[in-house]
């Protein structure tokens, strides 16, 4: 009980009022990414399939909106491969184990991923109607979702899938009070726990995702997919000022380990995926998760818990000697 109320208490601390946008304006991700399962995963998808999950604090009473940005598979966002043929669904689930069942929580489309009440789902194709514009679910009473006591609030989940074609689908997320316009809930965030997503043209600018390390964590694995060597992906804590990770080529894996410190426990790491310069490298799309010591998926929050991690220098001072 000790590990459910310090998580629970780090995590009502933290949240504020900037919770809602899926990617956050932390992360500086361009958008979410999901391909057409026909794609090749050298395109950088390699399940066509995310799963999202938002948390409503219990406090919250009045109904909710789930926003997708660009819902369609065709126009001006997304990535043609040939012609525009692709189908993509997006399923909101609530109610019991929606998050709770453990096949919800990996990282592969496979077993009752699909799990809870399914709420409400559309599939989307190439359509201008929704081209480049917010498409909205719901309202949703918050209390149709999956009540989780260490989150302090319930849970719903959304899944986005590629069907059909081979083109890829970019697209963003916001947890509303209003049906036709963005307005955030205090106290909200959302979390997932493998992230794929398209990475910026511009070498200028870092993307960032934050997994959060609880008291139980004593080492982790990041591993991520199809990076094309696109620069560096390096962890920024309280306690460490960049360790650079192993990083993926093109349509493989790879991943390496690294030990927690002390210091790390209790807050979020930050991972910063920094381009190259040249040759450059455009319409880059990366999978990554991370895992503990006993394999367990650690949770990416769009807004990271205990705030985003700054490293804290320190200068030892020694005594003088005669």
């Amino acid at each position: 009980m000790k590990h459910l109320t310090t998580i629970f208490l780090i995590f009502s601390i933290s949240i504020n009022l900037f919770a809602q946008p899926v990617p956050a304006e932390d992360e500086n991700i361009p958008f979410l990414m999901t391909f057409g399962h026909k794609a090749e995963t050298s395109w950088g998808d390699d399940d066509f399939s995310q799963t999202f999950f938002f948390v409503i604090p219990a406090e919250h009473t009045s109904p909710i909106f789930i926003r997708v940005f660009d819902a369609d598979c065709g126009g001006l966002v997304d990535e043609i491969n040939g012609i525009w043929d692709t189908k993509i669904t997006y399923s909101v689930y609530g109610g019991v184990e929606c998050y709770s069942n453990k096949d919800a929580q990996g990282i592969d489309p496979v077993g009752n991923y699909k799990s809870g009440n399914l709420l409400a789902t559309k599939t989307f194709g190439e359509n201008p109607r929704y081209d480049n514009k917010w498409y909205t679910f719901g309202p949703f009473n918050p209390t149709e979702g999956e009540l989780i006591e260490k989150y302090g609030g319930y849970i719903f989940k959304i899944v986005c899938e590629g069907f059909n074609g081979d083109d890829g689908n970019m697209y963003r997320y916001f947890v509303s009070t209003a049906q036709n316009e963005n307005k955030r809930i205090e106290g909200a965030n959302a979390f997932a726990y493998e992230y794929s997503f398209r990475m910026h043209n511009d070498p200028n600018e870092v993307s960032h995702i934050y997994p959060y390390i609880d008291d139980r964590t004593i080492s982790v694995e990041q591993k991520n997919f199809d990076w094309d060597r696109d620069g560096i992906i390096r962890v920024v804590s309280v306690g460490r000022a960049g360790l650079p990770c192993k990083i993926s080529g093109d349509d493989d894996w790879n991943q390496n380990q690294f030990k927690i410190l002390e210091e790390e426990v209790n807050s979020s790491l930050d991972f910063q995926f920094i381009k190259r310069k040249s040759p450059a490298v455009k319409n880059n799309n990366v999978v990554i998760s991370v895992k503990n010591q006993y394999g367990e998926l650690l949770p990416f929050y769009t807004i990271p818990i205990g705030g985003v991690p700054k490293y804290k220098y320190s200068i030892g001072v020694k005594k003088k000697s005669n």
